[in-house]
């Protein structure tokens, strides 16, 4: 099972909580939470799970309804990136957030090197139509 880029960045926030509260982390060396506010964790998290229910009730693997459920978790992600001043995703978060929508698509029996091949794109292309973060 794949899990959510969001779950492992509050794991890590969590975390650097529990270190400050035990006085192994210095104050100036936390920023996690800053990094990772709630509601950016919450509305990725809330996008990236319809992106799990409309892959999981894909009927077919029709090329077109694959890029539909790729399109709409990316425009979420472009507008909760937009709600966070454009800092939402760094270069990090955003790799992660790409190879897990390969993940989620490859969990589900989709052949993402073929689906890209037959769009003329690499693997690692497919969300880059709509992706602004």
């Amino acid at each position: 099972m794949v899990i959510r880029p969001s779950v492992r960045w509050r794991a890590r926030v969590d975390e650097e909580t529990r270190e400050l509260a035990a006085g192994t982390r210095a104050l100036g060396d936390a920023f996690l939470s800053e990094l990772f506010p709630e509601s950016l964790l919450v509305a990725t998290d809330k996008a990236l799970c319809a992106f799990e229910s409309d892959v999981e009730a894909l009927r077919d693997e029709d090329d077109e309804q694959v890029f539909e459920a790729i399109k709409s978790v990316v425009l979420v992600l472009n507008e909760i990136n937009e709600e966070h001043d454009g800092a939402g995703y760094e270069t990090e978060e955003r790799e992660e957030l790409c190879l897990y929508i390969d993940q989620i698509l490859t969990e589900h029996g989709i052949d993402v090197p073929a689906l890209a091949a037959r769009r003329g794109i690499g693997r690692t292309e497919i969300t880059d139509d709509w992706r602004d973060w």
